[in-house]
This record gives C-alpha cells, structure tokens and sequence, in this order.
C-alpha cells in the first residue's frame, strides 16, 4: 500500500489515494496499525482520497483508534494539497467529498505546489440534538457542567462532528490530558465529543488546546478552531474574524453572521511517500 505523510500544523495522517490502487479492505484496522509511534508509520490517523462523483476527490478519516469521523479541517486541506500536487485535480479551486458534504477549497499555489488553503467549512450545526447533544439550547452556550468533580462552562456546537468548547484563563494550565477524555466521553454527547479549551487573548485572537475524539490530545484541529470561532461570537467573547493559536500553529478564521459559513485558512505540508507491507 503505498501512502503519503502529510500534516496541517501537526495534525498528521497516513494519506492513502484510491485513485491508482485498491483502499484498504478493513480502513480502521489499517488506521489503527499505521498510527502506532513507535512501531509504524505514526500518526493521529488515516485518511483515505477517493473518487468522487460529486467533487474532485472524496475524504473518509479514521482516528487511530480506528473509528471513522466525520470531518477533519487540517485534513480536508491536505486532501486539497495532494490531489493539486499530484495531479489528480490541478487547478486553484478545488471540491472534496467529506462527512460534511462537499466543501470548496482554494489554494495559494507557489512553484507549482500549494502552500496555503482556504475552506469554505460551511455553516455551523447548532441545533443540539444535530450535534449531537443533550444538553439544554439551540446550542448550548455557557452551560455548566461538573466532570471530574470539576464545574465548568460548556458550549456545544457541530462543524459536522461534534465540538465543546471551554474558555479558560490559562489553556496551559488546564489538566486536558485528564478531563479530556472524560468530557469526551460524557454522557452528553451521545457519539462522543471533541474537546476544546480556549484563552480569550483579544477579541480578535484566541489561544486553544485540543482533545481530539479517538485521537487524544493533538497539535491541531481544524474543525475544532472553527468551532472556537463560532463559540466566541455565540458567548460575546470574540468577533467573527479570528486568529486561533494552536500547539501547531496558527489558522485564520472567519465567521460573517450566524447563518454563513466558516471560512477556515491555513497550511498543508507533505512530509515523505512510502510503502506500508503491514505489521
């Protein structure tokens, strides 16, 4: 099987294009093997390009721990960034096929290669039992839960998976790698939750650090900066353009009115080809 290691901002993949070769039979065990640190490739996953009847390319995502999400935004421009680099689709606008539905990219292209992509993410989901979530709003915003013996203020919103979003004064000393999982895991969220805690630096710029759901703490998410973005405008804390600071490094974000889109700009790097044989 032959892939491709790529990252936005540390949020790193096995990339594997099903246009020259078959997909893997069984992706999440694939996902689950090649994310392995120390004895694989390494990784936060396995995201397989695929042809698409709607757009250029299709994305599915697995987690390492081998189950599928929905949507990933550092992702989604690394698929832009592979099917423009490789030739599948070279042009300066791209489309994606994803859990989502299909997403419109743009690439800032220098010496051929594509350096920078901004995605169209589209609106955000705030309807709790669409995010899915049982907690009280259409979102949630500022609602108070207790975890870990903790109480906290929590904002739930979807950008096709589903996000929590707490804004803390200092995301450095936040214990995420205890209470991520168990926010991740809470019985609010029915199909588990990516968790997000977030500094408020000004009104136009936000420190955040990330829980990824199967993934554990990650340099990078994209969705999960949008969904911050969005958490800012719906709690007062922020305006609608923003620049997130993430482990990784920094995405631009934009949100115009609560019925538009997420504008989401950042990198996407390739980093080696190879060839997986398996364990």
């Amino acid at each position: 099987m032959k892939f491709t290691k790529m990252h936005g901002l540390g949020n790193d993949y096995v990339y594997v294009e099903a246009f020259s070769q078959p997909a893997p039979a069984d992706p999440g065990a694939t996902a689950r093997a090649v994310s392995d640190r120390h004895f694989a490739i390494g990784s936060d996953g396995l995201i397989l390009i695929l042809p698409s009847d709607k757009a250029d390319a299709r994305m599915r995502m697995f987690n390492s721990d081998g189950s599928e999400g929905e949507m990933c935004g550092n992702g989604v421009r690394c698929v832009a960034k592979f099917i423009h680099d490789h030739g599948i689709a070279k042009k300066p606008r791209v489309t994606v096929e994803t859990g989502r539905g299909v997403l419109t990219l743009d690439l800032t292209v220098e010496g051929g290669v594509a350096r920078l992509v901004r995605v169209d993410m589209g609106a955000p989901i705030l309807e709790a039992a669409e995010i899915p979530t049982t907690l009280p709003g259409d979102p949630p915003i500022d609602v108070p839960i207790e975890v870990g013996g903790k109480d906290f203020l929590l904002t739930a919103v979807s950008m096709g998976n589903p996000h929590a979003v707490l804004f803390v004064d200092d995301v450095d000393a936040f214990p995420l790698e205890a209470l991520g999982p168990l926010i991740e895991k809470h019985p609010a969220f029915p199909r588990r939750v990516n968790v997000h805690v977030a500094q408020v630096i000004s009104r136009s710029e936000v420190k955040m650090r990330t829980w990824e759901r199967g993934s554990g703490i990650t340099l990078a998410c994209g969705t999960g900066a949008c969904s911050v973005c969005v958490a800012g405008v719906l709690t007062g804390r922020t305006e609608g353009r923003v620049l997130a600071h993430l482990p990784g490094g920094d995405l631009e974000l934009e949100w115009p009115s609560r019925e538009a889109s997420v504008f989401m700009t950042g990198p996407a790097t390739e980093v080696f080809s190879g060839e997986w044989r398996g364990a």
